[in-house]
């Protein structure tokens, strides 16, 4: 027999502590923790966030409108009520985390175009030019340098 080596996926799975992107309803956009599974298409989730305009109030949400996230507040227990879960997660900066995360960044980035002015716009387009003329300058400079073959 051959040995086979089992590794655990990576998966995301629903669970208790498992922090989730809201993607629709009132509070789309903003983040909160699983803290009690209802069933297998609901759960019961809680928002303290250190911000005042991103809290979540403890409501149940359908899975369907939520997108699980990689970030875990390890140690939640089961049902805990808004005042432990606001302490684990200060205590593991969440909000920090998710600032940092690529899809937060490319989301933030996407809103602040979408409220650019047409000037502001303009400026970027120049900006954009000047950059890939820079480039193109560079990458000349380089395949004039190589060798003739």
């Amino acid at each position: 027999m051959a040995d086979i080596d089992v590794k655990i996926a990576q998966w995301k799975l629903v669970e208790v502590g498992r922090v989730v992107l809201i993607r629709s309803g009132p509070y789309t956009g903003k983040l909160a923790a699983i803290v009690e599974i209802v069933d297998h298409k609901r759960v019961l989730v809680d928002g303290p966030s250190t911000e005042e305009n991103k809290i979540v109030p403890r409501h149940v949400l359908p899975l369907s409108q939520a997108t699980l996230t990689h970030f875990v507040i390890p140690q939640l227990p089961r049902a805990a009520g808004t005042g432990p879960v606001r302490k684990l997660w200060q205590k593991n900066e969440i909000d920090g985390k998710w600032a940092k995360s690529n899809y937060a960044q490319k989301t933030q980035s996407a809103e602040r175009r979408k409220n650019l002015n047409d000037f502001e716009r303009f400026k970027v387009l120049r900006l954009r030019k000047q950059a890939r003329f820079e480039v193109q300058k560079a990458h000349a400079k380089l395949r004039a340098a190589a060798p003739k073959s």
